[in-house]
């Protein structure tokens, strides 16, 4: 169970922080207006900010959202809702979103400066839209920065201990924090297998990505030489 908790949630923060980060890198590239670089700085604070900190940035005003919906169903209802947002996996991801989502940007922002812009002015002469642009032109050839994107924040997602042990709800545990709670008590072989798992989990995404990027290389075709 602890596993599958640390898998399924950075596997869906690496998700959304792609397709956020896409989204960020191509309104960057339509337009270099205030309002696209705003957003884009906005993404890049949380990599700079330590974890523990993010969590308290994040916990203040979810609990202050809670508070405000509760009262406003009390009021017009009688019932009240409790924690929503504060104390649940949806703080987690938000947490983990604010603080890699700058790791997902940049990948992909890297990439979609390789692809030359002659190739968006030639589908607009073709009649295409920016979203068939983005979906027929730009997606497949970005295809190893968005798998690159997503496989750095799935690794960093996994060993995420301040965020994840702050913004936890009672009794929910993830890999890193099953490690650290042993550790902590100097119990370093029940934390050992632990441990082991965060790191093939880091592993097996690199071995992934290393094989992706030797087949995308020119001239390669299944392992052989031209």
């Amino acid at each position: 169970t602890i596993t599958l908790n640390s898998i399924s949630l950075s596997l869906g923060a690496a998700v959304i922080a792609v397709a956020i980060g896409l989204l960020l890198a191509y309104g960057l590239r339509m337009g270099s207006g205030p309002l696209p670089r705003a957003a884009v700085r906005f993404a890049s604070i949380g990599y700079a900010v330590p974890g523990a900190v993010l969590a308290i940035g994040v916990i203040v005003p979810m609990a202050g959202l809670d508070n405000s919906i509760d009262a406003f169903s009390e009021r017009v209802f009688g019932v009240s809702t409790g924690l929503l947002f504060s104390g649940t996996v949806i703080a987690i991801l938000y947490g983990y979103l604010a603080r890699f989502l700058a790791l997902s940007f940049g990948t992909i922002e890297a990439g979609l400066g390789k692809v030359s812009r002659n190739m968006d002015g030639a589908a607009r002469t073709l009649g295409a839209n920016p979203f068939q642009t983005m979906s027929r032109v730009h997606f497949p050839l970005l295809r190893t920065s968005l798998l690159t994107a997503g496989l750095l924040v799935f690794v960093d997602c996994m060993k995420e201990l301040p965020i994840t042990i702050i913004l936890r709800p009672f009794g929910y545990d993830t890999l890193a924090t099953f490690v650290f709670q042993y550790a902590s008590d100097e119990l370093f072989e029940e934390s050992a297998l632990g441990a082991l798992t965060i790191v093939a989990a880091g592993l097996i995404p690199v071995v992934i990505l290393a094989l992706t990027t030797l087949r995308s290389r020119p001239g390669h075709a299944g392992g052989g030489h031209p």
